[in-house]
């Protein structure tokens, strides 16, 4: 370990972050590249469009580009081209986490799983939620204008979900835990239910698209299948420690390939994923000098400094601080944003 390298805390984005002003991103960063030709190639004998076609050949659109076996992989992609660019000789990756799909990637990013295997566990992942598609998730912030938590709306929101779920065949849980919003699941009743009772604020509440109800029990039947399925996924032991979505570190020296593969296609479908927990343990157990968001896209980087600002990281206390901060050293890099990016590449 060099002293004189940087250390980066990578967090890999999950669904919705390749969208149509991403669109050309793979190949502007991967093409020609060994590895995207291999997942072209396993692509195309299971009968699907490559990634390369989507992301060059077929004009963006969301109802085929947001689909789960294509956007899962197409941002994987996105990002595995982010992470291989990141020059080692000036920077020292401690430990990698991620948002939901994220997790996905991270294994791979992490070494827990080959690049290939990654690829086909997120392409596998990405067709049984899509092909199954139950119920959805609801997007609300319970942080003020500034980003400064205000805790009586996040008690206020959860007794919401509680009081609504159960009632005329509603189901509401949390699904993700996003630094300052809520990520709520449920089927169709309870979500209708629950946008009805959400003060609107600025684009809020919002439904995202083509989003099955992810980490709630209504995902039992998708991870039975998945254990099914990929019961042979070959997990081993990290080659960086990975932070899951509980905020448990699986280290290099300790960590049983059985218990990743568990966690992984058992109890991280079906339970709610603590993204800001993960950060929390990120940020206080390695002392990264810096965060990286892998592309595609920044989408992530909004929740990520909320999350921040709740633990008062480098003495952030406000999106001003933040913005402050970020202009004249960038404490969290979104690789996403070209100007970014290249303070990272060799």
């Amino acid at each position: 370990m060099s002293g004189t390298r940087e250390r980066l805390l990578v967090v890999c984005p999950g669904r919705g972050t390749y969208n149509a002003s991403e669109w050309g991103t793979l190949t502007r960063h991967a093409a020609g590249s060994d590895w995207l030709a291999r997942f072209d190639a396993r692509r195309r004998e299971a009968g699907q469009p490559t990634l390369s076609e989507l992301d060059g050949e077929m004009p963006f659109r969301q109802s085929l580009h947001g689909r789960g076996e294509h956007a899962a992989p197409l941002i994987h992609a996105c990002a595995l081209a982010d992470l291989l660019a990141i020059d080692p000789g000036r920077y020292e990756i401690v430990a990698v986490t991620g948002n939901s799909m994220g997790w996905y990637i991270a294994l791979g990013a992490g070494g827990a799983l080959a690049h290939d295997d990654a690829f086909h566990l997120i392409g596998s992942m990405g067709q049984m939620m899509q092909d199954a598609l139950i119920g959805g998730q609801l997007l609300y912030p319970w942080v003020d204008e500034q980003w400064r938590p205000q805790w009586a709306q996040r008690r206020d929101l959860l007794a919401l979900i509680e009081r609504l779920h159960g009632e005329q065949d509603r189901e509401l849980y949390l699904s993700i835990e996003l630094g300052g919003m809520l990520v709520f699941g449920g089927n169709e009743a309870g979500l209708a239910a629950l946008a009805e009772a959400l003060p609107p604020r600025e684009r809020f509440p919002l439904r995202l698209h083509q989003h099955a109800a992810f980490h709630t029990p209504l995902q039992q039947g998708v991870r039975d299948a998945a254990r099914e399925r990929l019961g042979d996924a070959p997990f081993r032991a990290p080659r960086v420690p990975l932070i899951d979505g509980r905020g448990h570190v699986w280290t290099p020296w300790s960590s049983d390939p059985r218990a990743l593969w568990d966690y992984t296609l058992g109890e991280q479908l079906v339970a709610p994923y603590d993204f800001t927990a993960a950060l929390r343990v990120g940020v206080r157990e390695f002392a990264p000098d810096r965060i990286v968001i892998p592309g595609p896209g920044a989408s992530l980087g909004g929740a990520t400094a909320q999350a921040l600002i709740q633990f008062g990281w480098q003495g952030l206390d406000s999106k001003a601080a933040f913005q402050a901060r970020q202009d004249e050293t960038p404490l969290l890099i979104c690789m996403g944003i070209e100007a970014q990016r290249t303070l990272l590449v060799g």
